[in-house]
């Protein structure tokens, strides 16, 4: 029954059948994976894709949860004898956790708090006859409550308790304070402010020294650099909830909502001043400081959640970055006095020779005779060069041997370190290479990412690989399950060769683990090569439902059977052996036919198990098999004698590799060492609303440079090549303003963009 509700609720949030939503979640109850029901359960599923299974997965354990807080919340007000027929209705039916505590809250134990003590000394009665009756004068009321006994010594407690009983009433009603949150959501704004004798400290955060923006449009990297600020003790952070006054208003419009919800009118009765102090009290004690805490939070939730989809998308084009291909390549990772690691691996990946040279301290001929030499004699194809320090200075090292040695023909790339280093210190380097130094550990990882980036970068924690926004202020077990996600669904929209993959890469494959994946790799080790998929059901700890889950994303490539190599999952091949039979073909003939594949009708060889989706896949995949789903190669060629901040100069048109993606725009690497922002609004010349619309990370672009702050280590880059205007680094909102980016110039470049706690945040380095 429940899977039924909530199998509704999530088909109108996705708007799909409800029965497409029950059918993945039993498939998901019965330990299936979603790049498994993604590819091939979809008919089952209707064609569910692993995005939508994914906001499925999350909005099922919201929705489960928020069901079992259900459970204990009935049963504790009913335990107390105040569940009502109403109250029941309105707890079962609710979607929302905020919600359910509003209504959960005057139910709830707490600890005494003053109306309680207020209750108990015998207050209510006053409180309420004062409240229903204003024509009661307070005075005389409160006169005979007074008990010195209880704690009552005056008129002044008597009415004091009187009002703490009816402001923690009202506090507590949940239809008052939906009301009171929609409307400081929707009118309220996030106030900054310097802490007073914090402002040279701070420095970094002094875009926020005097902030005001409304709460529901700040964008999530303001927000979370706002409360970065508030934490490590430099911003002060409170509710304007009426920023129409621009002083405090005496009066706050909440107080009139509140007036109206209780439906009290003031006649000049003896007690409206009374009456009207109990709601200024409601208002200023009790709600504003519960609204406030609880709208900050819902603010940081929503910035955290933003943040961590950007993460999640960066890391995604990152590991489904195109593979320059399993060919022979050296790997540098540059560095000045220290020397140049040099790691060379063979077209497995495998390490075959390292060195450690020092071209840039006196020992450039000495260097050149080394690098030749392993070039020549592992025939070098590919040339990976860390992008951190020495970079440049190494690149055109290289260059300077190729012209000494003409014999030296491999192709230079320069590629991303981030994350090298944390791999080199890694249990699992150490395990791979033992006996290697850690300097030389991170050239091999450089070299093999060049390779093939999705092979390599698995092996390290997707939080080291440097694309977040704001990573380290999020919650860290929300974003860690997000990129564990990201990693699967793209390491299973590749598939690895079972018979290469490491253990990393095979542990991220649908239906295994870590454990089970080093099985694989011991079980290849003692009895060989895989021959056939098969064979991994002799695997220790692989039984038949992992063995289903994973078959279809591990290929054996010149195996005994062609479909081994393919995504055809072995369930499937009776289909491929029907559509052989029915067309007196052999498997050799069709393979890779495209005229004669595009004839077959899908729906001639439908049966009870399989339908015309995955029957459609099964030809697509006959078509090509083993097909990668990633672009191709390409890389960027940075300017010559362009290596520094000082050498660049205002107006040049360079071409460059993008980094990151935020909300704010996209930060591309011109190979000075210092990444330059390509702000929201100069992405294009029409209206941009995410930047990931126009770039994401890999890709390589023009740019034209705008501004050079050295001092402050800032590039301010446009993609509108046209552009001529200087840009001012003010600290306008353009990228917040709802106007054609054809509109805004290049000059509206946003402190907030590129202020201190960005360049902190993104600042590149080894």
């Amino acid at each position: 029954m429940i899977n039924n509700q909530i199998s509704h609720i999530i088909a109108g949030e996705l708007t799909v059948k409800p029965e497409q939503v029950l059918a993945a979640i039993q498939l998901l109850d019965d330990g299936s994976t979603v790049p498994f029901i993604a590819r091939y359960r979809k008919e089952v599923t209707g064609g569910l894709d692993d995005t939508q299974l994914r906001t499925l997965d999350s909005r099922l354990s919201y929705l489960r949860e928020l069901e079992d807080r259900k459970l204990t919340i009935l049963k504790s007000i009913e335990e107390q004898g105040k569940l009502t027929s109403e109250l029941s209705q309105k707890i079962t039916n609710t979607l929302s956790k905020t919600e359910l505590e509003d209504l959960y809250l005057p139910y709830k134990p707490k600890r005494r708090t003053r109306g309680q003590i207020a209750i108990e000394a015998g207050l209510e009665p006053l409180a309420d006859d004062l409240w229903q009756r204003p024509d009661l004068n307070p005075e005389a009321e409160a006169e005979k409550y007074i008990n010195t006994d209880k704690g009552i010594t005056d008129t002044k407690s008597a009415l004091d308790g009187a009002r703490y009983i009816l402001m923690e009433r009202f506090a507590e009603d949940a239809t008052l304070l939906a009301k009171v949150r929609h409307y400081l959501w929707n009118n309220a704004h996030l106030v900054s402010q310097v802490i007073a004798g914090k402002e040279e400290e701070g420095a970094k955060f002094r875009d926020y020294f005097a902030q005001s923006e409304l709460i529901s449009k700040v964008p999530s990297h303001r927000a979370l650099a706002m409360f970065r600020g508030r934490n490590e003790g430099f911003l002060q952070l409170s509710l304007n909830a009426d920023p129409q006054y621009e002083e405090a208003p005496k009066e706050s419009y909440c107080e009139q909502i509140i007036t109206e919800h209780l439906g009290i009118r003031f006649n000049d009765q003896p007690a409206d001043k009374w009456r009207k102090a109990v709601i200024n009290w409601t208002w200023r004690i009790k709600i504003l400081m519960h609204m406030e805490t609880e709208l900050m939070t819902t603010l940081r939730e929503r910035a955290e959640e933003e943040a961590i989809n950007v993460f999640a998308a960066n890391l995604h084009d990152m590991l489904m970055a195109a593979p320059a291909g399993m060919k022979v390549t050296m790997g540098m990772d540059p560095g000045l006095r220290t020397g140049v690691k040099i790691a060379v691996v063979d077209a497995t990946g495998k390490l075959v020779a390292t060195e450690t040279i020092y071209p840039h301290t006196g020992q450039a001929d000495k260097a050149a005779m080394v690098v030749a030499a392993l070039c020549i004699k592992y025939q070098v194809e590919l040339v990976a060069i860390g992008n951190g320090t020495a970079s440049r200075e190494t690149e055109r090292f290289y260059l300077d041997v190729q012209k000494k040695y003409p014999e030296v023909k491999g192709q230079k790339v320069v590629v991303s370190e981030a994350g090298a280093s944390v791999y080199s210190a890694s249990e699992l380097a150490a395990q791979e290479f033992p006996d290697l130094d850690v300097s030389i550990r991170g050239a091999v990882s450089i070299a093999r990412r060049l390779q093939d980036p999705l092979a390599e970068l698995v092996k390290i924690d997707p939080k080291s690989i440097g694309v977040g926004q704001y990573q380290h202020d999020v919650s860290q077990t929300q974003l860690a399950k997000k990129l564990d996600a990201v990693v699967e669904d793209g390491v299973n929209a590749v598939g690895v060769n079972l018979n290469t993959a490491s253990m990393m890469l095979l542990a991220r494959i649908a239906g295994l683990n870590k454990v089970i994946a080093q099985n694989i790799v011991n079980w290849r080790n003692e009895n060989g090569k895989f021959a056939d998929r098969k064979q991994l059901l002799k695997v220790p700890r692989l039984g038949p439902k992992a063995f289903e889950q994973c078959a279809g994303f591990l290929r054996i490539m010149e195996g005994a059977n062609p479909l081994d190599a393919s995504a055809v999952h072995p369930e499937a091949y009776p289909v491929v052996e029907r559509i052989l039979e029915k067309n007196h073909k052999a498997l050799k003939d069709i393979l890779g036919d495209s005229n004669y594949l595009k004839s077959l009708k899908a729906i001639d060889y439908v049966d009870d198990h399989f339908g015309v989706p995955t029957v459609t896949d099964i030809i697509k995949e006959l078509d090509k098999p083993g097909r990668d789903p990633r672009p191709e190669f390409k890389t960027a060629q940075f300017a010559d004698n362009i290596e520094t901040m000082e050498d660049l100069k205002i107006g040049m048109i360079m071409e460059g590799a993008v980094t990151n993606v935020t909300n704010f725009g996209a930060f591309v690497d011109i190979g000075v060492h210092q990444d330059g922002l390509v702000h929201i609004s100069a992405l294009s010349d029409r209206f941009v609303d995410d930047p990931r619309s126009i770039v994401k990370a890999g890709d390589i672009v023009k740019v034209k440079v705008i501004e050079v702050d050295i001092v402050r280590k800032r590039i301010a880059l446009s993609m509108r090549l046209d552009d001529t205007a200087t840009p001012k680094l003010d600290s306008s909102r353009s990228a917040n303003n709802k106007v054609s980016n054809k509109n805004q110039s290049a000059a509206t470049l946003t402190n907030s963009a590129m202020g201190n706690a960005f360049a902190a945040a993104f600042k590149k380095g080894k």
